[in-house]
């Protein structure tokens, strides 16, 4: 690419997060940035003192080092949103909590889709292809319920198996979670080691298992006080939204879901989000998917095939951008009433790649140790059993969903289904049946012999 249609490339990532983003996450919550230019001898430099430390799954893919444009962005891992707390120690966790909701569209081909969500569908498949070693027992369908026991149970899974869905960094530094994709070893020891001093500062706690499942059940509850709160406002508020009840709120896959089952539970408790919350918000633009990848590909097929008759219209339809402000209205029509245009179709293919970019965000909570005396109604406060803690919540990995990428994931959901299907729920259904059956009511009949 040409210095000219990098800066134009880079320009669309600002804009996008500028009018689009900001405006179903709200103000505080995204960082857009801004374009700079450096000098080339200064990006040569740093891209070969860099190499070292870069995932080897990341090495394939080359630094931009001749246009000499680049995106300034906070340091999330560092971001404070108070002065006093600059110099204070800072615990930053990430977290990429993926789709959090089941498709509920008409168009869905497989009953499966409306039981089962797509990450724990997805899992096996990795697990298969040698992405992971192990499936990980977190089900976003959990996280995003606002039910604290649940959202626990999620944040738990996480921790146990964290591959490229969390990590956690102490002063700007990766302590724990995946450096790369690999087999992820959950060494909570180590982790509370680090994490002694920000939950108990000054107490007599020694080192053992009852320590350390202390210090990661006040780590939990921490993530889960901060996702649930409210710190922005922003237009999603007052939107017309998705019905979120319009999906299930549970996944029959969770292991939270079939832990109650084999209880002789069936009811799952889904408590709802605060509507300020970024998690909500989060839901929120991850169900702009409305048709579901099913119904959504004709759609993208119909937009191709004009596209093919009229290729110099492409710009008129700004799939490439801009991505201004009548860009983001477009995205505000809600109907599912197809007409058979041009308009129609590339409205619903705007929208999924709204939701995909949600579904594939990830989540920073930033937190600094805060004395009682310097916390105020103006800062958002979160309390543990022995310390306070100011924190900072904001959302990253906005750049939006190539236009191109569709074909592939129609591509892939059929990949994540058929081998769900083929090789997990045949083996799983005469299992859960039966454990169905033992917790039904019965009526003994004694036949007198």
């Amino acid at each position: 690419q040409t210095p000219e249609e990098i800066l134009h490339h880079l320009q669309n990532i600002v804009d996008f997060g500028k009018h689009v983003m900001k405006q179903f996450f709200g103000e505080n919550y995204v960082h857009h940035g801004e374009i700079i230019q450096l000098p080339l001898d200064f990006v040569r430099q740093l891209c070969l003192k860099i190499q070292p430390e870069r995932p080897e799954c990341r090495c394939d893919k080359d630094m931009d080092t001749l246009s000499g444009y680049a995106m300034c962005l906070p340091n999330l891992t560092r971001l404070q949103t108070f002065r006093f707390a600059e110099h204070r120690p800072i615990l930053c966790i990430e977290i990429k909590p993926k789709c959090g909701f089941i498709p509920f569209s008409s168009h869905v081909s497989q009953e499966i889709k409306h039981k089962v969500c797509r990450y724990c569908m997805h899992q096996h498949l990795k697990v298969a292809n040698g992405k992971w070693k192990r499936p990980s027992k977190y089900c976003p369908l959990d996280l995003f319920s606002g039910n604290k026991q649940r959202m626990h149970f999620a944040l738990k899974s996480l921790l146990q198996e964290a591959q490229n869905n969390l990590k956690i960094f102490k002063n700007g530094e990766l302590i724990y979670g995946c450096k790369d994709d690999q087999d992820c070893v959950s060494d909570w020891n180590d982790l509370a080691r680090h994490l002694k001093p920000f939950f108990f500062p000054s107490n007599g706690l020694v080192s053992g298992p009852h320590c350390t499942r202390t210090i990661v059940k006040e780590l939990i509850h921490v993530i889960t006080m901060a996702l649930l709160s409210s710190t922005d406002t922003c237009r999603a508020g007052h939107m017309k939204t998705v019905p979120i009840s319009q999906g299930r709120s549970y996944c029959e896959a969770s292991a939270f879901n079939k832990e109650l089952v084999r209880n002789g539970k069936h009811k799952l408790e889904s408590s709802g989000l605060p509507r300020g919350c970024l998690l909500y918000k989060t839901l929120q633009a991850q169900m702009l998917d409305m048709l579901d990848i099913e119904g959504l590909y004709p759609l993208y097929s119909r937009v191709e095939q004009y596209l093919e008759e009229f290729p110099e219209e492409r710009s008129t339809l700004q799939i490439d951008g801009p991505y201004n402000e009548a860009f983001y209205e477009k995205l505000l029509d809600l109907s599912l009433e197809d007409d058979g245009t041009v308009a129609f179709a590339l409205t619903k293919v705007q929208q999924y790649r709204i939701a995909m970019t949600a579904k594939d965000c990830s989540i920073m909570i930033a937190l600094s140790p805060c004395l009682q005396d310097e916390c105020s109604e103006q800062r958002p406060v979160v309390l543990t059993s022995k310390s306070r803690f100011t924190f900072s919540v904001s959302v990253l990995d906005l750049d939006l969903k190539p236009y191109e990428s569709i074909p592939h994931q129609y591509k892939l959901d059929g990949e994540i289904v058929n081998y769900y299907l083929k090789n997990v729920q045949a083996k799983e259904d005469p299992v859960m049946s039966n454990l169905f059956k033992e917790n039904e009511d019965c009526t003994l009949v004694l036949h007198k012999v």
